[in-house]
């Protein structure tokens, strides 16, 4: 594993396995949120977020998590990588773990990326697009079918796929790296 790209719904952990991936194997972990999310919550138009990344992908070690299928960026990514982890935990867990996350970064005025900083307001907004807790709950099942489309598709088998669906499994993951 050297190429590694980390996916799964919001909220499953793939920054918090993506960081300690590259910092147990000292190599490079890019966050995709904190490239596409400009100040004010901004995105980044499509074409500049890829020009972005591409010299990313060039390196020879790395991890980057994030999913960004819409924006053409996760094939460039998954044309270089070696590995696939896909984190598929239980609706239940997922939500359970945006949710908290959320509150906590929104009641702590926690530093994301750029200036963005949640808000808790955000959490009672009816709109997917302003709240992450919407957002993930409505995208929990599309991210599960296409990853699991992905994950037998001709595109992708030069790519190792991980599938881990437990938290259990995810430490034992981690607790195997540098064996």
């Amino acid at each position: 594993m050297q190429r590694i790209s980390v996916v799964g719904s919001s909220g499953s952990g793939k920054t918090t396995l993506a960081r300690t991936i590259a910092e147990r194997l000292g190599i490079p972990h890019f966050e995709l949120d904190s490239i596409y999310h400009q100040p004010g919550w901004q995105p980044l138009p499509d074409d500049e977020f890829r020009t972005a990344v591409q010299p990313l992908v060039e390196q020879p070690e790395w991890v980057i998590d994030g999913n960004y299928q819409r924006t053409g960026v996760q094939d460039i990514i998954w044309g270089r990588a070696d590995t696939v982890i896909w984190l598929d935990l239980s609706r239940a867990a997922t939500m359970w773990r945006v949710t908290s996350r959320s509150v906590r970064r929104g009641v702590t005025r926690q530093e994301l990326w750029n200036g963005n900083r949640e808000s808790v307001t955000n959490l009672i907004h009816p709109n997917p697009e302003i709240n992450i807790v919407m957002w993930t709950w409505s995208r929990y099942r599309g991210i599960r079918e296409r990853y699991e489309a992905a994950s037998t598709a001709d595109a992708w088998s030069h790519l190792e796929w991980l599938h881990l669906t437990t938290q259990r499994e995810i430490d034992a993951f981690v607790t195997g790296l540098g064996d």
